[in-house]
């Protein structure tokens, strides 16, 4: 009996002494929640409980009513902006060659009145410069009223001028329209694009390849923007593995794992070591300990191992997530 114990003792402690095993172990994978970016009453439920669909599969449509109007309404808008965009645009160019063309028109005008005001006051000066007997009174008011209105005219052509002499601020300003236009139509397009897209939001696909899972959801239900109307379990799954930190010090990625189902006593699954999370679990929770404060009792750490399946999978099985496993981690 003493012999049989003494074998058996160093058989275990040979077949075991490179091998770490832990319970606290669960299958692990991607769960995406699934939740509206727009609000409304969903008119279609595409899919059922634990159903699997495919990246781009339909899984719920919400009434799109509001949001056609809203989209029409934003087109009509553009539609008007762009109008009244290139009008102005039509007029600043018109300006570049009008305003130009104006001052000098009035340039123009200002030394044919100064011609005609100096031909007037010339007659003016001859009519009073000459004897009594060669000219008559009548001539003389007639002189001077034509020097009058001479002068009237030139101060008048001075003012159109001065009126339109500032030709870059003028066209500055018809090109400051026209970019607080563009600006509108910027404005209206921005306002567009976003009726389309809430539009498109209005049918909600799957992101990714999975089951259908946690669906809370119906028909005619009314939903709101974030709020979370069902999930979408990944194919991809692994294992994390909860080890005590005394078990670590020979563990390393690579390392082949045998992994027991508690649920499918059946699959023999064969996976490897992916990686080991840096910070135990009690690193991240939501009020980590202080053990720089008070009485300190040391308690022995578990640190998450992440463990990828390589092999054993049955496809007409799936594996829940969060089901118990067994794994072994061979250490050599």
């Amino acid at each position: 009996m003493i012999l049989l114990l003494i074998g058996g003792g160093a058989y275990y402690w040979i077949s075991s002494r490179n091998v770490e095993s832990t319970d606290d172990a669960f299958t692990d994978g991607r769960a995406i929640a699934i939740a509206p970016q727009v609000a409304g009453q969903v008119d279609t439920l595409s899919v059922r409980d634990n159903q699997f669909v495919r990246k781009g599969d339909p899984l719920i449509r919400i009434n799109q009513r509001q949001f056609l109007i809203d989209r029409d309404s934003a087109k009509g808008a553009l539609d008007t902006a762009k109008a009244q965009y290139q009008g102005f645009r039509y007029g600043a160019e018109i300006a570049r060659k009008n305003f130009p063309a104006q001052l000098a028109q009035a340039q123009a005008q200002l030394a044919n009145a100064q011609a005609v005001e100096a031909r007037a006051a010339a007659d003016y000066q001859r009519q009073k410069s000459l004897p009594a007997k060669a000219t008559t009174q009548q001539e003389i008011d007639a002189a001077a009223a034509a020097l009058k209105q001479a002068k009237a005219q030139v101060a008048l052509a001075d003012a159109q001028v001065l009126q339109n002499q500032p030709v870059p601020q003028r066209i500055g300003e018809a090109d400051t329209q026209v970019g607080q236009l563009e600006g509108q139509v910027q404005s209206a397009q921005a306002r567009l694009d976003q009726a389309n897209l809430n539009l498109a939001w209005t049918n909600v696909t799957a992101p990714q390849d999975g089951w259908v899972t946690k669906r809370n959801v119906e028909a005619g239900n009314y939903v709101t923007a974030g709020q979370q109307v069902m999930s979408i379990v990944s194919p991809e799954v692994w294992v994390t593995a909860n080890f005590k930190e005394n078990q670590l010090k020979r563990m390393r990625p690579g390392q082949k794992v045998d992994i027991e189902v508690d649920g499918y006593p059946q699959l023999k699954l064969k996976g490897h070591v992916d990686s080991i999370q840096l910070g135990a679990g009690s690193k991240f929770t939501a009020f980590p300990p202080e053990n720089a404060t008070g009485n300190f009792v040391k308690i022995v750490q578990r640190v998450p191992v992440k463990i990828v399946i390589d092999s054993g999978l049955d496809p007409e099985v799936p594996l829940p997530l969060g089901i118990s496993v067994t794994p072994k981690v061979f250490l050599k």
